[in-house]
């Protein structure tokens, strides 16, 4: 699959996505500084949120809206009234991607409804990332797909089946490639509730690339994620976890993004070619290391090899010791000094 001109797939760079999400804080100058920090970090793509709070929450007196004694209550007495207070200007989006390709970063968004994914095909972005709560809102997947921009599906609280059926319905719908991120729903995420397995599971069932959407503390899921294969990768950051807003607490600080994304680009560098074999710049130590037959005393000419005449020592510059046995029993040629390294040009074979 290609986004933004480049290939993302099994055997490609990991695409790492900065999750700069609602972390601006309604300020446009936060935002800019945001997408400055994951340029500077390495990132591949900054990512934002485009929502109305309207159109992704009722006003509905139901006790699961209210967000009383919640974790995030402190952000609103409900959902319409925390996601109005986290809502993104639309006429910042211009901006923010302006800002984005003079920074040499992707910028893309989450949408969440169509008009969303309107805004952001129009703007120009390179693909949609579908937010796991979305995944079985078909008809946004449909929407999503019928742009023809790829689409990276986060799948957080999904059953297997329920991968299968949403990746049926962008397929139906005409989506030009989909990258699917195994995700958990929990913020912070604990350790133990990642299920990085359930990952590659994704890949094998479906043949589609696959990466890791992360809500954990800390690089340690990242480097493991991308050394089980990982296409995308997405971690939240902000510029400060001291600050007020849902996403801020669990986020990753500057610093710690930089050095998340060069360990995964060492992961990727490490993970090699599956080829055994020794490396170019392990050449010195292949022959100075490996060991080789030697003389164990002077011998003369016309002299016949025993087994305690040969010695097995470092360098690697003689005969190998798997050729010994055929060594034991030859006609020396030549004299040959102690420790002079043997070549079959002083022996004759036996």
């Amino acid at each position: 699959m290609d986004i933004a001109g480049r290939k993302v797939g099994p055997g490609h760079p990991c695409y790492v996505i900065a999750e700069a999400g609602s972390n601006h804080d309604g300020d446009l100058d936060q935002a800019k500084r945001l997408i400055d920090v994951a340029a500077e970090a390495g990132a591949d793509a900054v990512k934002f949120q485009v929502f109305r709070a309207e159109a992704i929450a009722a006003a509905t007196s139901d006790p699961i809206a209210s967000l009383e004694g919640d974790q995030f209550g402190s952000f609103g007495t409900d959902l319409v009234d925390m996601y109005r207070k986290l809502e993104l200007p639309g006429e910042w989006l211009p901006i923010l991607k302006d800002h984005a390709e003079a920074a040499g970063i992707d910028f893309c968004a989450t949408p969440f409804d169509e008009e969303a994914v309107d805004d952001l095909v129009a703007l120009g972005v390179p693909f949609l990332k579908v937010a796991s709560f979305e995944m079985v809102h078909f008809p946004l997947l449909e929407h999503c797909a019928r742009t023809g921009l790829p689409i990276v599906l986060s799948t957080g609280l999904a059953t297997m089946d329920e991968v299968v059926e949403a990746v049926a319905v962008c397929t139906r719908a005409g989506a030009s490639g989909l990258v699917l991120l195994h995700c958990g729903i929990e913020y912070p995420l604990a350790f133990e509730n990642v299920n990085l397995r359930a990952m590659v599971a994704m890949a094998e069932r479906t043949g589609l690339p696959v990466g890791y959407s992360d809500h954990t503390l800390g690089s340690s899921v990242a480097v493991a994620a991308a050394a089980l294969g990982a296409c995308v990768f997405e971690k939240h950051f902000t510029l400060d976890r001291g600050l007020s807003g849902p996403d801020h607490q669990f986020a990753m600080e500057p610093h710690e993004l930089a050095e998340m994304v060069r360990a995964v680009r060492e992961v990727e560098s490490a993970l090699g070619s599956a080829v055994k074999a020794p490396t170019p710049a392990e050449d010195l130590h292949l022959r100075r290391g490996r060991r080789s037959l030697f003389a164990a005393r002077d011998i003369e000419a016309g002299e016949i090899i025993a087994r305690c005449d040969v010695s097995v020592l470092r360098p690697g510059v003689g005969l190998a010791p798997a050729e010994l046995e055929r060594v034991v029993g030859s006609r020396v040629v030549r004299a040959i000094r102690r420790h002079e390294p043997l070549s079959w040009d002083a022996l004759e074979r036996s």
